[in-house]
């Protein structure tokens, strides 16, 4: 960096306009070697030490500019690629202490907080028509559905060890791609100094987690998501940091990230420090942050962690100090979201912008001319909230609280809304989303199943966590992955249903193009608690509609009557008790013609029967030819779908290979010690992994463990061998498709 171009880098850091902050400050390579610079404006002095200094025995003295940037350069033999660094703070108290690098963009592997030197080669990215796509996509009018992840603890290799990004990209892609799920959500992937902080407690805000991979291994992911279809989306917390000592705490000795009221400065609640989001160069920093992730790793959105924290003095549990006209509004955090979204946006307009939200005293979405902070999506905790109290409630007395499942009516179209069932209604003594249920295993699923279908169908876009998409039953464990191994079938017919229910939302623009208009959506009858149903209708912008009904009681209704708009002939396109979902119904309601007759406001019913505890989707035939014919066609092939979603590969549909095909690549994988399974077995069991996108765990019985499977497959891909199967293959003219 030119000293023109550095003197700018500093005076738009210190004007809160510095949005690419980590190329000025940081280490980084010049002409006459590697330059280091920290932000340490009180320090009495700061030195830099590392494998070069032999650490604390030859530290190198940094000089301050009256900025109070510290800085010192040198050559590349001493500070060569690879090399770990610190920066040793003398405080204006006296005291000395190792600081890590905030702006760094690798660590050391816990407990080691040393910097590295790393350089990151440009990526040839190969997701252009992705990233087209998105910026052609009106979000708000397309379907987001969510499968939220924690990469430590979705899967683990057999020994226990974490998957790096390169094993989630053979993984969890294929995994998420196979469920339906257009996005998947990642808990921070920032360096943080324990597994158990989830990610929330932040030390290194431009630095991937080094459990994690490499900075090239999580773009590489990023890159086979939007290869695949799916989007990114990171979780990122710019509200708080930790306050180990090593970290941003107190840089200086004096607070330097944090606000200088020790009242505002400390977060009680989470044993962490407050951003003082006033200061122009903590607005760079951060700013600098999430736009770093944006550009580097092509990520498609980002959900803000804790947004009512940053706009309210009294969010916490400890002391508060009011504002001088005695309300509790931040001030600062509202300023800093405002100036936040309009960069963001003015760089990347397509950006998925998410607040963790949990107030309604400040608009969070819209833009900023309409009153909004210019985000594009709140989570509803208040819905999330509302909505498991009901279904974790005896069916007796859910008729005297319908208002549970009905209040949201009155508020959902004041934001964009995003339904959340996350991470945290999983842990801490809450139970899973199954064990929540009311009633036996088999209510717990029929329940299951019959929420999510009224998360699906329920204005706004849709949010899971892992594991509770096959309904695990012990609560989320942060330090072990999820419940592959104890699953059985009732588990599988669970997530058949998820599967079935996500491509059957893709497939109904009924269910998310008028997500924030109430003329996309039509009560029906939200009073019936005498019988504890609800009924209400999806619209997209062509008129089509869904007839949604909800039965939240053990009793199968029959002749079920509900008054609806329009007369005809309507098809059943879901019922969530089907037997192939884990339900006693071993087909659908027969097709059925509505009635003329007085319903509340409606001049026709329909009658039908409408199980236990079931969700049930209509959709009514056109009556005109062409359009019957096209509206039918359009239900089956949805239907279709739905099945083929539900139904493992036929194994006639897997390739394998024969013996002739085995004798001419046996070669290319010679008998060894490293596994005691036969190495054809384990080249079959891998090329059903790839033909059918079946998570490792499981993988049919009739193979070999999915552990040595996935090690053996590994070692292929790493020396070649496995290019060999392809190559054999094609010759062969067996083409292999992943499904």
């Amino acid at each position: 960096m030119g000293q023109i171009l550095a003197d700018e880098a500093l005076r738009t850091f210190t004007t809160g306009e510095n949005f690419h902050v980590q190329h000025y400050l940081g280490c980084h390579q010049t002409e006459s070697g590697r330059v280091f610079r920290a932000w340490a404006p009180h320090a009495q002095q700061v030195q830099l030490i590392g494998d070069m200094t032999n650490w604390r025995e030859y530290p190198v003295p940094m000089s301050r500019n009256d900025k109070g940037v510290w800085e010192v350069t040198l050559p590349d033999t001493q500070a060569s690629l690879g090399t770990y660094y610190k920066y040793l703070v003398t405080r204006a108290s006296g005291q000395v202490i190792e600081k890590m690098d905030p702006y760094a963009i690798r660590f050391g592997e816990r407990p080691d907080t040393a910097a590295q030197i790393y350089d990151v080669s440009p990526k040839d990215w190969q997701d252009s028509d992705w990233l087209t796509a998105r910026r052609k996509r009106n979000i708000f009018s397309a379907p987001l559905n969510i499968y939220e992840v924690h990469a430590s603890s979705w899967q683990r290799h057999e020994d226990g060890g974490l998957y790096t990004f390169s094993d989630l990209t053979t993984t969890l892609i294929p995994y998420v791609k196979s469920l339906g799920y257009t996005h998947i959500e990642f808990m921070p992937l920032m360096t943080h100094p324990l597994g158990m902080s989830w990610g929330y407690q932040l030390t290194g805000y431009f630095a991937l987690e080094h459990t994690y991979g490499t900075p090239e291994e999580f773009q590489d992911f990023v890159e086979a998501a939007h290869l695949a279809g799916i989007g990114v989306i990171v979780d990122w917390v710019p509200g708080h940091f930790s306050q180990n000592d090593d970290a941003l705490a107190y840089f200086d000795g004096t607070p330097t990230y944090e606000y200088q009221d020790g009242n505002r400065a400390r977060n009680v609640g989470w044993q962490a420090l407050n951003f003082d989001l006033s200061k122009p160069q903590v607005q760079s920093f951060l700013i600098s942050s999430l736009k770093f992730w944006i550009d580097f790793y092509h990520i498609d959105g980002v959900r803000i962690d804790a947004v009512s924290n940053m706009l309210y003095l009294d969010y916490d549990q400890g002391p508060w100090t009011p504002n001088p006209d005695g309300s509790n509004t931040n001030y600062d955090g509202v300023e800093f979201f405002k100036k936040l979204t309009s960069v963001i946006k003015l760089a990347h307009p397509d950006i998925i912008m998410a607040a963790e939200e949990a107030s309604s005293q400040i608009k969070i979405t819209g833009m900023l001319e309409m009153g909004g902070l210019g985000f594009d999506f709140k989570w509803n905790m208040g819905w999330m909230n509302d909505v498991l109290r009901f279904y974790q409630m005896d069916p007796l007395y859910r008729g005297q609280h319908f208002n549970l499942l009905t209040f949201s009516f009155m508020y959902m179209m004041d934001e964009h809304f995003i339904l959340p069932f996350s991470h945290d209604e999983v842990v801490h003594g809450k139970k899973s989303l199954m064990h929540k249920m009311w009633g036996d295993r088999c209510q717990q699923f029929s329940g299951l199943r019959n929420l999510l279908a009224y998360q699906i169908c329920h204005p706004g876009k849709k949010l899971l966590f892992m594991g509770q998409e096959f309904g695990q039953f012990l609560e989320w464990k942060y330090d072990w992955q999820l419940e592959w191994a104890a699953s059985d079938e009732m588990n599988n017919q669970m997530q058949a249903f998820t599967t079935a229910l996500a491509h059957f939302y893709q497939a109904s623009p009924q269910l998310f193009e008028l997500d924030h208009d109430y003329a996309g959506f039509e009560v029906i009858d939200a009073d019936n608690t005498a019988q504890s149903v609800l009924s209400f209708i999806r619209k997209d912008a062509s008129g089509n509609q869904l007839i949604c009904v909800f039965n939240m009681a053990p009793i199968e209704r029959s002749n079920f009557t509900i008054g609806v708009p329009f007369a005809g002939t309507y098809t059943e396109v879901l019922n969530s008790e089907m037997a192939e979902f884990g339900g006693s119904w071993l087909a659908h309601n027969a097709d059925t013609a509505t009635q003329k007759g007085q319903w509340k406001d409606y001049q026709h019913t329909l009658s039908f029967t409408l199980p236990a505890f079931g969700a049930v989707i209509w959709a009514r035939l056109k009556d005109d030819g062409a359009a019957k014919t096209k509206a039918k066609k359009s239900i089956e092939s949805t239907q279709h779908v739905i099945k083929s979603s539900c139904q493992d590969v036929a194994s006639e549909d897997v390739k394998q290979l024969t013996q002739v095909e085995w004798q001419s690549l046996a070669e290319y994988f010679p008998m060894g010690s490293r596994s005691k399974y036969e190495k054809r077995d384990l080249v079959n069991a891998a090329l059903y992994i790839q033909q059918t996108g079946t998570v490792w765990a499981k993988l049919p019985e009739k193979y070999p463990p999915y552990g040595s499977v996935y090690a053996f497959y590994k070692r292929s891909l790493k020396n070649g061998s496995w290019q060999h199967v392809l190559d054999i293959l094609e010759k062969s003219n067996s083409e292999i498709k992943p499904i």
